[in-house]
């Protein structure tokens, strides 16, 4: 199973904000992880429209966490960011070419698997991923 790098970068931008927790801009968060800027500003655009992040327009603008990191679940926004988990191919009916798809018992045992693995993430919340802010903040400068 593997997460887009949408999803990768969504999470990271909402880590740095809540260990920061004051305002901060894409330049900021692309340099502290060394990604790309234009990448950013579509996660951060899309966390925006979520709800997980505020932007501050203007000459002193930038973005803030739209929520407290205890109520950030992460099963919940894993979910909002992949709503497509195409994890093999049959689980999409539109390009499904598979031969066997009829017969097959293997996508139910990887929409178990899946489902596990939401689970797990969804006991955790951002304050979980930042409990450890000083080591993070000194890796993040």
């Amino acid at each position: 199973m593997k997460l887009t790098t949408f999803t990768d970068y969504s999470l990271r931008v909402l880590i740095y904000l809540g260990v920061k927790g004051h305002k901060a801009s894409i330049a900021e968060i692309s340099e502290a992880f060394n990604i790309s800027k234009n990448h950013l500003m579509k996660a951060v655009h899309n966390l925006v429209q979520l709800g997980y992040v505020d932007s501050i327009r203007g000459k002193t603008g930038g973005i803030v966490l739209g929520q407290s990191p205890e109520s950030v679940n992460l099963g919940e926004i894993v979910q909002r960011l992949e709503p497509d988990m195409d994890i093999v191919e049959c689980f999409n009916r539109k390009t499904n070419t598979c031969a066997i798809t009829p017969a097959c018992r293997l996508k139910n045992i990887i929409e178990e698997a899946e489902a596990a693995f939401l689970s797990a993430l969804g006991k955790y919340t951002l304050a979980d991923l930042i409990q450890n802010r000083q080591a993070l903040v000194r890796l993040l400068n």
